[in-house]
C-alpha cells in the first residue's frame, strides 16, 4: 500500500545519537533516503542500530534488511553496548549455503540476473508485511556486486528510494565503500549523506570524524566533528562554532584572594577573560591557578581543573600542603577535578568536556597546561584554533580562564616558548626564576591585561605553608626577567 510521502522538511527523526542530531539541526528528514557510509570499522552498524533502537523505543516499526551480517552477530553487537533489540525487526537476505555446491551454480543465467531478483522481491515483501518507519539496509556493496552493470546499479537504487518514499519510511542505506572506491552514484540519489571516517594514530587511540557531505534543505552544522564508540555506542562530539552562542556581558573583577596581587591587576581578572600564567618548571604556576580556584570556592562558585600532566592527586596534596584546601570542594561537588589521559582524546572531546563545565556553572576553568594540550595531539592541525574557539565560548558565558604555559629554560635569554599569547589570552602573568644573595628566588610581573591597567612592576613571590605571598617591589635589580639580575646602587641592597 502506497502512502502520501512527507512533505514537510522540518520534521524529522531521532538519530539516538545527540551529538548528531545537534550536528543535523534535528534528526533525518522523515521519509527521505540518506546514505550512512564509512570504511570498516567505524562504526556504521552501531550507528544504524542506535537509529533503529530510539525508533523502537518511540513505538515506531522499525526493520534492519541484513544483506551481509546474521542477526546473530547484530545481536551480539547490541549486547557489546547493553541494548536489547526488542521491537527491532532483523531480515536476513544473505546467500544459502548451497551455493557452494557446483552442482548449484548457474550456467545459463548470469548470476546477477537471478540473484538480484531474488534479493529485491524479499526486500519489498518484508516491507510490505511490517509497514515500518525505519529501514535500515546494509549493505549496499552487496547490491553492487549482484548488479552486472553500474546503470543497474543505480537504477536499482533509484527504484528502492521510490519504493520506501511512497511507504512513509525513512531509510538508511549502508556503504562501506569496499566495492567501488570513491563511487557517488548512490550520494547523487540520497537526500542525505553521513561520512564516517576511522584514522590510525602514531600513538595512543583510533580517531574518528564524522562529516555531513550534504543535506537537501537543511543548514547543517558543516565541517569535521570528533565522535568515539563507547560503551552504550557512538558519541558524537559536534565542532564547538563560539559566533552562534554570542551574547554581550557586563564584566565584573574577579578578585585573586589576595590584596597585593589584585593590585597589580589593576583591582582583579575580568570575569570572561583567559589568562596564560607562564614561566619555568617550578615557578609556582600552578599554585597561583590554585589561589584563584580558592578564591572561587570561598565565594560559593564552581571551578573546573583540567590536567595534562600532573596527577589529581598530587595536586591536591601539594594544595593541602599550602592551606589551600581545595580536596573538600571536590568531595561536596563544587570542585571538579578531570585527569585528562592525551593518548585517548581528541580535540573535539575535550572542547565538549570543557564547554559542559562552563554549561553546569564552573566559574573559573584551569587547563594545566596548555603545552601538555598543544603536544598530546602532535598530528593534529590548528589546535591553537581550536583552543582559541574554545576560550571565545567560555568568555562569552563570564569564565573565569586560567591557561599554564611551561616555558623552556630556568635562566637567562634562552627562555622560550610556543605558545602565541596574544592570540590566545586576554592577560599574561609573568613567572621568573633570579638569583640574589645566594638564592634561587622567585618574581612575578603582569605582562599584558586587557581589560583594565595594571602594575608594570615586577614582585618578589614566596609559596610557603600560608600559600603565597606576593613581597614589594624589586626596584635594587634590573636584569631580574633575565633571570641573571644584576644589582643597581640606585637603591639600597637585599630583598625582602
Amino acid at each position: 500500500m502506497t502512502l502520501a510521502q512527507n512533505s514537510d522538511s522540518n520534521s524529522f527523526l531521532s538519530t539516538g545519537v545527540a551529538g548528531l542530531d545537534d550536528v543535523l539541526r534535528g534528526g533525518l528528514t522523515r521519509d527521505r533516503l540518506f546514505l550512512l557510509e564509512g570504511s570498516p570499522g567505524a562504526g556504521k552498524t552501531t550507528l544504524a542500530l542506535q537509529f533503529l533502537i530510539e525508533g523502537a523505543r518511540r513505538g515506531e516499526s522499525v526493520l534492519y534488511v541484513t544483506l551481509s551480517e546474521t542477526a546473530v552477530e547484530l545481536k551480539a553487537v547490541a549486547a557489546a553496548h547493553g541494548w536489547t533489540l526488542d521491537g527491532v525487526n532483523i531480515h536476513e537476505v544473505l546467500p544459502s549455503e548451497n551455493i557452494l555446491d557446483p552442482d548449484e551454480q548457474y550456467s545459463v543465467f548470469d548470476p546477477s540476473d537471478v540473484e538480484m531478483g531474488t534479493t529485491t522481491r524479499e526486500v519489498l515483501s518484508i516491507v510490505e508485511a511490517l509497514k515500518p518507519v525505519r529501514v535500515v539496509l546494509d549493505s549496499l556493496s552487496e547490491l553492487q556486486l549482484l548488479a552486472s552493470n553500474p546503470l543497474l546499479y543505480r537504477r536499482q537504487v533509484l527504484a528502492f528510494k521510490q519504493f520506501f518514499a511512497t511507504r512513509a519510511c525513512t531509510t538508511l542505506f549502508l556503504d562501506d565503500r569496499t566495492a567501488s572506491e570513491g563511487d557517488l552514484q548512490v550520494r547523487s540519489i540520497a537526500h542525505g549523506v553521513i561520512s564516517l571516517e576511522r584514522m590510525a594514530t602514531d600513538y595512543g587511540g583510533t580517531r574518528r570524524r564524522l562529516e555531513i557531505v550534504k543535506y537537501r534543505g537543511i543548514a547543517f552544522r558543516e565541517g569535521l566533528h570528533d565522535y568515539k564508540i563507547q560503551y552504550g555506542g557512538i558519541v558524537v562530539f559536534p565542532r564547538l562554532v563560539a559566533a552562534e552562542t554570542r551574547e554581550s556581558l557586563t564584566p565584573m573583577q574577579f578578585s585573586s584572594g589576595i590584596d597585593e596581587l589584585d593590585v597589580m591587576l589593576g583591582g582583579g581578572i575580568e570575569e570572561g577573560s583567559s589568562t596564560l600564567i607562564a614561566g619555568p618548571p617550578g615557578a609556582g604556576k600552578s599554585t597561583l591557578a590554585a589561589q584563584f580556584i580558592h578564591s572561587c570556592l570561598k565565594q560559593g562558585l564552581r571551578s573546573s581543573l583540567f590536567l595534562f600532566e600532573e596527577s589529581a592527586s598530587n595536586l591536591l596534596n601539594r594544595t593541602d600542603s599550602l592551606g589551600l584546601s581545595l580536596r573538600q570542594h571536590q568531595h561536596d561537588g563544587q570542585m571538579e577535578v578531570q585527569q585528562i589521559d592525551p593518548a585517548q582524546l581528541t580535540p573535539g572531546e575535550f572542547v565538549h568536556r570543557v564547554c559542559r563545565a562552563a554549561d553546569d556553572g564552573a566559574k573559573v576553568v584551569v587547563i594545566d597546561s596548555l603545552n601538555g594540550f598543544l603536544q598530546a595531539m602532535p598530528n593534529e592541525k590548528l589546535l591553537s584554533i581550536h583552543m582559541h574557539e574554545l576560550l571565545t565560548y567560555l568568555g562569552q558565558r563570564g569564565v573565569v580562564t586560567l591557561l599554564i604555559g611551561v616555558q623552556q629554560g630556568m635562566l637567562g635569554g634562552n627562555m622560550t616558548t610556543t605558545i602565541d599569547a596574544t592570540y590566545l589570552a586576554d592577560n599574561v602573568l609573568l613567572l621568573r626564576y633570579f638569583e640574589s644573595q645566594g638564592e634561587v628566588q622567585q618574581a612575578l610581573s603582569v605582562f599584558k591585561k586587557r581589560g583594565s591597567q595594571h602594575e608594570r612592576t615586577i614582585r618578589r613571590m614566596s609559596i610557603g605553608a600560608n600559600g603565597i605571598h606576593i613581597g614589594p617591589v624589586l626596584r635594587q635589580f634590573r636584569g631580574i626577567l633575565t633571570g641573571v639580575p644584576k644589582f643597581d646602587p640606585g637603591y639600597p641592597t637585599g630583598v625582602r
